[in-house]
């Protein structure tokens, strides 16, 4: 056998870096995805390996074929966006129509006009420029989706409104690649049409891959698990995953959309949590093999040649993305802690940008040397993203603070404050809440997350505040531990959740009520500690059923027994009580 041919000396050697690096992170704190990035360059043919020459040791110590590694790394990409898939739903996807569609588009669509008249005022022809506008309107889905993550906010309103922009990025790839394309093409017409029909093409796959999936997926799946075979079932999931992403590139697509769509597919299945457990080691290890071959594109010796220049595009790109996407997320009502959070995380080029700007210097649209400051300054922004990042977080718990303080300013809460309700959440559960509690004289706090909303009640003289249910500091300022009860009403899912978690972590004893999603939704609110959770949609049908009894003929206390029955029954279905 030929070792050489399998390259196992680069695999052994990512393997060892990844056995340091991991826990020496976690004990230094750092982000992961920076230390994989800082092996990366170490390892890379830009790092120790030019010193090869003085060392000859250092060969089998290093990492030299970059585009074989990258070729795996890929797969790490292709299993995150699975793994993103795995924790929505079409449902819930089609519910962020607005911010996917809407505040992606716009985002893609702003970013590359601006970028693209920066480009041309540095002598670029305006197709060079075109390119470079279209290639960094794009952020890093796999570094920035990590991030979120790791650190437990993918859930939250960054986090919705980060992956929203991603996905319409990872969208716009396939339109923009034809751009590139159309560029090197004598005839405008031609091209035209072959847009045209590569848009067509990939919008049948798309639907086809959907309406197959549902049909085939849960018969599969059921059929291998017949069989008791764990080795059988991890082969059906690779098999979903990987051949719905050649099938998507096939027709035009990224293999990270496909990924995402068979994700889609299996989370509305009764197998998702296995295939999470399954699944979980191989994304793991094969991100990290993307993070190390992004930090092994960046060439030092660049770096060192033209300092400033790199300082200042990597500032400046951050900087012109960032306004843009602050600007848009305001115009979309979304609070100034989210926009200014949201709009330095995906400050940074992506993974795509490579592949746009490879494919470019291919096609001989933009200049080489240009081509490769490009791509070192898509590296670098990608590298620095963790600091970034954690920047971002702290700026943004200011602008949280400041909110929540220039709220209580005119706040009217009692110095003993105690015995009240803290309402998580005011839209429209939220606020029926409140009116009732208010009837009944009972003196309650509300949270919401949406600043035009918490405005337009505090008029009213409500007792609302903007703040993040999910931070138990913030739940602090309002006497939690002296409440008499927290309702949780928030409409996103996994949002309720980490409000549910972060509350029963810090004050187990406190009393929480949710509302719920669906019966599933209610389970995991259980598990994560609350102590009484009430699903809508089992709620509507007992209040419709008891209708129908009634006008069916059926005397009214006999058809509220009835009802009640159901009830108690379908609340210890779900674990209402945890004392139980």
């Amino acid at each position: 056998m030929d070792i050489e041919t399998l390259n196992l000396r680069e695999v052994i050697v990512f393997l060892v870096a990844a056995g340091v690096v991991v826990p020496l992170v976690h004990r230094l704190r750092i982000s992961p995805v920076l230390g994989f990035l800082l092996v990366g360059l170490v390892i890379g043919p830009h790092g120790l390996a030019r010193f090869a020459d003085m060392a000859p040791w250092l060969d089998y110590a290093m990492i030299g074929d970059q585009e074989g590694v990258r070729a795996l790394a890929e797969l790490g990409v292709v299993f995150l966006l699975f793994m993103i898939g795995l924790e929505l739903s079409v449902d819930r996807l089609w519910a962020m129509r607005r911010l996917v569609f809407g505040l992606g588009g716009l985002q893609v669509v702003v970013s590359g006009v601006v970028i693209t008249a920066i480009a041309s005022a540095f002598d670029n022809t305006l197709i060079a420029a075109m390119v470079f506008g279209a290639a960094f309107a794009l952020s890093s889905t796999a570094i920035v989706m990590q991030l979120l993550t790791e650190n437990r906010r993918l859930g939250t309103a960054t986090g919705r409104l980060s992956f929203a922009v991603l996905l319409f990025q990872d969208l716009a790839v396939l339109p923009i690649l034809l751009m590139v394309t159309a560029f090197a093409a004598q005839s405008d017409q031609s091209a035209v049409l072959a847009f045209g029909w590569a848009i067509g093409q990939a919008l049948i796959a798309v639907v086809v891959i959907l309406v197959l999936g549902r049909l085939l997926i849960r018969p599969l799946f059921q059929f291998v698990g017949s069989a008791a075979s764990r080795e059988m079932f991890l082969a059906l999931v690779l098999l979903v995953i990987i051949g719905t992403a050649v099938v998507t590139e096939r027709a035009g697509l990224s293999l990270a959309l496909g990924a995402f769509l068979a994700g889609l597919l299996l989370a509305e299945t009764e197998y998702r949590h296995q295939v999470e457990i399954d699944i979980e080691p191989f994304k793991g290890l094969l991100l990290g093999l993307f993070f190390v071959s992004v930090g092994m594109g960046i060439d030092i010796g660049q770096v060192g040649a033209r300092p400033l220049w790199l300082l200042a595009s990597v500032v400046g790109l951050f900087l012109t993305k960032g306004v843009v996407i602050y600007a848009l997320a305001r115009l979309f009502r979304q609070p100034r802690s989210v926009a200014l959070e949201a709009a330095l995380l995906l400050g940074q080029g992506g993974e795509f940008g490579f592949l746009i700007v490879g494919l470019a210097l291919s096609l001989t649209l933009v200049p080489g040397d240009t081509a490769q400051f490009m791509l070192i300054v898509t590296g670098l922004t990608m590298f620095v993203t963790p600091l970034v990042a954690h920047v971002a977080r702290r700026l943004a718990r200011r602008v949280e603070a400041w909110e929540a303080q220039r709220g209580q300013d005119n706040a009217d809460l009692p110095s003993d404050l105690a015995g009240h309700v803290i309402v998580v959440g005011y839209g429209r559960v939220g606020q029926t809440v409140g009116s009732i509690l208010g009837e009944q004289e009972l003196f309650h706090i509300g949270l919401d997350v949406d600043a035009n909303r918490v405005a337009r009640f505090r008029a009213q003289g409500a007792s609302l505040f903007y703040g993040d249910g999910s931070r138990a500091e913030m739940l602090r300022k309002f006497g939690i531990e002296r409440a008499a009860a927290l309702v949780v009403t928030m409409d996103d899912p996994l949002a309720a959740e980490g409000v549910v978690a972060a509350a029963h972590h810090h004050w187990p004893d406190l009393a929480i009520y949710a509302r719920a999603r669906d019966v599933r939704h209610a389970e995991r609110l259980v598990a994560k500690g609350a102590s009484h959770v009430i699903p809508e949609t089992m709620e509507v049908s007992l209040q419709l059923g008891e209708v129908a009894l009634m006008g069916a003929g059926i005397p009214d206390d006999a058809a509220r027994q009835v009802i009640e029955t159901r009830r108690q029954v379908a609340r210890a279905a779900v674990g209402k009580d945890r004392s139980d």
